[in-house]
């Protein structure tokens, strides 16, 4: 299966732009760069706060225990990492591409005190400086549809799980309800970016945002992505009647 976004000529899109595909990395980091210091508000402006309750849904699916270990990608604020460590989970290392993400996590965590345990990594979802089979758990929220090639992604979270591993992604996703489908697209696109853009000053940062949601495969795609890249016993869940949905895959 190849990756549905990736195109053979070595482009790639930006939302709904086509790019050069060495030039989408740094475009995604312009856009969290510019954001890194209001990206939780960000968030509960993409989804009335909801992204709260989805974020606690998906911890109580990941059930951390003290005896395992957890990678988080594209994880620099910090939200499930510390999660995991206040439900009992064991070390965790979180690992972004971006370096201003990474500072404000690092800046959470000592606001909130929960320094021990946590390591922090500058790194490419795409090839994780991380060795082979060394994690329990492997989460991704709100990241991967930012990743140039997901399979890839995808791939590189099979390769650091140990056998028993599981991969766990949060990501927005294709509402399966007709009429709020059409509410939700109208908010998106017109409302969105307005007030992202008053509270930010950054309209492009969520105009970007919105596009590369919509871009992101539907549910049944990303499973079948999944279980292209080896994992067993794949499943979808989805959260708030499909906004978001929470994938998950165990390495045997």
């Amino acid at each position: 299966m190849t990756d549905s976004h990736s195109h053979n000529d070595g482009t790639t899109h930006f939302g709904f732009k086509t790019v050069a595909e060495d030039e989408k990395v740094s475009l995604v980091r312009g856009v969290f760069d510019s954001v890194a210091s209001k990206y939780d508000l960000m968030n509960d402006l993409m989804s009335a706060g909801v992204h709260r309750l989805w974020k606690s849904a998906f911890l109580d699916m990941l059930r951390p225990r003290p005896d395992q270990t957890l990678l988080d990608v594209g994880g620099g604020t910090g939200d499930i990492a510390f999660g995991w460590r206040k439900r009992g989970g064991g070390p965790v290392t979180v690992c972004d591409i971006n370096r201003e993400m990474l500072s404000v996590g690092r800046d959470r965590a000592v606001d909130r005190n929960l320094v021990g345990g946590l390591t922090w990594v500058c790194g490419n979802a795409e090839d994780l400086p991380i060795p082979d089979r060394s994690v329990d758990r492997y989460t991704i929220a709100f990241c991967l549809r930012n990743v140039t090639h997901w399979d890839k992604a995808i791939a590189e979270a099979y390769r650091v799980l140990r056998p028993g591993g599981r991969f766990m992604c949060l990501e927005f996703s294709r509402v399966i309800v007709p009429g709020l489908r059409e509410a939700y697209d109208a908010y998106s696109f017109n409302v969105l970016p307005k007030v992202g853009g008053m509270v930010t000053g950054n309209a492009e940062a969520y105009q970007y945002l919105v596009e590369s949601i919509r871009k992101f495969p539907p549910q049944e795609e990303m499973a079948a992505m999944v279980e292209a890249a080896g994992f067993s016993r794949v499943e979808v869940r989805n959260l708030s009647a499909g906004i978001a949905a929470i994938h998950s895959g165990w390495r045997i």
